[in-house]
């Protein structure tokens, strides 16, 4: 670990990486060349850490992380000084109500509000829920309208827990909302979360007898871009698809692919075309295709998909990536980044074109988070 906590050292136009493991959270920094990098940790050393942002909305750099584990229950923590020091663990407290019956077990994802609220952030947590603040994350309360959904005693937990961890929001109207979850499916609101429906036409549930229905797909990841939000392209428990329209309807995209099955999907941040995937070989046997570690991109909005192979491991590479283990930066060409359940971070400053070893020998990786600081 470097004597100055890496976020101290953060300059305009650094890249800062946020690797969550199942035993702590590491920073690591370089400049725009992103040729050589630091890294500082572990944070919450024993604890996991599915969850990390950094928020730069009015001009803050606020780090956010949710360490936890399954004896004592997952915290909500944050630094605004680079990670040299963490709030209290009941500062930010998100708690289900006692009348709910609920408890909570994980919280899957973090995402800061809108430019224009920069108070509001939502978090998506197990079991499934979205929980708001509206005050800096002083204080949290449950999206009731998500937290009394009349499908919630029909919703399943998927191998990795019922959670809700994709959130997505319009950037022109902050009433409507997307998330993901496992299992379940996706939902909407149009409406500030008061309502939420089930989104899922055209995504197949292939663990189900019905394998079409209204709800109780597991999804695995959605993204999209801001410049075409209402494109959204979903990674499945077996099934690649994209929707144009918000997800009223979705279409399979899975053109090429060595298998439709993986977990973690990241959008390009200037190309609305451009997506990565990491396909995993079955739901069986979650490894690479072939033993071979390769990102597959489309450059085409899933209309054709190509690997990309170059500098990473290709003999031998029974490696997993999960759904949160793989992002990008902003930067020009854009940085690609993904961890490993073998402990390694690999990333391409080249948009994926040739790759890296960042950093090996960490604990397992469950979370890659990305971001160029303002």
């Amino acid at each position: 670990m470097p004597d100055t906590p890496i976020g101290h050292a953060l300059e305009a136009g650094d890249v800062l990486l946020m690797v969550g493991t199942t035993k702590g959270a590491f920073l690591l920094r370089a400049d725009g060349s992103r040729a050589r990098w630091e890294i500082d940790g572990p944070h919450f050393p024993g604890e996991e850490v599915y969850a990390l942002a950094l928020d730069q909305r009015a001009g803050r750099r606020t780090l956010w992380a949710a360490p936890g584990n399954p004896f004592f229950g997952t915290t909500l923590r944050k630094s605004e000084d680079g990670g040299a020091s963490w709030t209290d663990k009941e500062e930010h407290r998100v708690a289900f109500p006692e009348d709910s019956g609920l408890s909570l077990k994980r919280i899957w994802q973090i995402r800061p509000g809108p430019d224009g609220d920069p108070n509001r952030l939502l978090v998506g947590v197990e079991p499934s829920c979205l929980f708001e603040t509206e005050d800096g994350g002083d204080t949290w309360r449950p999206v009731r309208g998500f937290l009394e959904h009349e499908h919630r005693e029909s919703w399943t937990p998927g191998a990795g827990g019922m959670c809700l961890h994709t959130i997505l929001q319009d950037p022109e109207r902050t009433d409507r909302v997307v998330v993901a979850i496992s299992t379940g499916g996706v939902y909407r609101t149009e409406d500030g979360g008061r309502t939420w429906r089930a989104r899922n036409e055209g995504v197949r549930a292939e663990f189900l007898p019905d394998k079409h229905p209204e709800f109780g797909q597991c999804v695995h990841k959605v993204v999209h871009h801001p410049d075409r939000p209402e494109r959204l392209f979903l990674q499945n428990h077996w099934g690649l698809y994209r929707s144009d329209d918000w997800g009223d309807v979705w279409v399979d995209i899975a053109n090429g692919v060595p298998s439709d099955f993986g977990f973690g999907m990241a959008m390009h941040p200037n190309d609305p075309d451009t997506v990565y995937i990491v396909p995993m070989e079955s739901d069986q046997f979650r490894c690479c295709p072939e033993a071979k570690l390769r990102v597959y991109r489309t450059r085409d909005a899933g209309e054709s998909w190509e690997p990309l192979g170059r500098g990473l491991p290709q003999e031998g590479a029974y490696e997993t990536v999960l759904r949160d283990a793989l992002d990008t930066d902003a930067s020009d060409p854009a940085g690609v980044y993904f961890g490993t359940r073998s402990g390694s971070v690999y990333g391409s400053a080249s948009e994926g074109d040739s790759w890296t070893l960042i950093e090996g020998g960490l604990p397992p990786v469950v979370c890659v988070k990305a971001a160029v600081v303002a």
